[in-house]
């Protein structure tokens, strides 16, 4: 097992995945724009932010950035954007907090170009057995009703697998923590399919 790792090293891993993004790039639960700095200048960005004070917030900080799209009010499970029409969509510490993160992975899969980028940053549920993996079960149900709706014991990286994202470069990191021990971390760089799978394909007309 690795050592843990520091709050500062954590932070320098986030800006190394968010500064491979390129062209048209989705932020899912944007929150007030944290991660602008890290940002590629290339980037043409977007932000879904469905919190009201957050969602002005990031409007600011998105005009000082030099980003002119409008931040759009909606969640991840219903992204009011065209089928394909985005290269990338990268979200920090959201997958845990959504409602239906099957549904969402499903959204972002749709509005990806075939083969698009996937980032995503997560803390994610500890091994079965352990003292966190306790502590985030018990913790779930408070934090999920006055944290946004984060969910401790949700285990991303699972759920990446199952939408079909195929991971390039994913990373599981322990972070420092008391007084329950280290924080898993997951930081998933990957793409989506770059088709529909064989079953769903087209059935062939028959010759007349």
């Amino acid at each position: 097992m690795s050592a843990p790792i520091t709050d500062d090293d954590l932070d320098d891993l986030e800006r190394d995945f968010v500064s491979r993004l390129r062209g048209r790039v989705l932020e899912i639960g944007a929150g007030s724009g944290e991660n602008f700095g890290a940002l590629h200048p290339e980037v043409a960005w977007t932000g879904l932010e469905p919190d009201t004070a957050r969602r002005a917030e990031l409007a600011t900080r998105a005009r000082e950035w030099g980003h002119a799209a409008q931040p759009l009010d909606a969640r991840c499970e219903a992204i009011p954007l065209p089928d394909g029409s985005l290269d990338a969509v990268f979200g920090s510490y959201v997958l845990c907090s959504v409602d239906d993160p099957a549904a969402a992975l499903a959204e972002v899969q749709r509005v990806l170009a075939p083969g698009g980028r996937v980032v995503f940053i997560d803390h994610v549920a500890a091994p079965p057995g352990t003292l966190k993996r306790a502590v985030q079960r018990i913790a779930t149900p408070i934090s999920a009703r006055f944290c946004h709706g984060c969910h401790w014991d949700r285990d991303t990286a699972q759920l990446l697998a199952a939408a079909g994202f195929v991971a390039d470069d994913s990373r599981r990191v322990r972070v420092r923590s008391a007084p329950f021990g280290p924080v898993p971390v997951v930081l998933f760089d990957g793409h989506a399919p770059l088709g529909p799978p064989e079953s769903a394909a087209p059935t062939a007309e028959p010759l007349p």
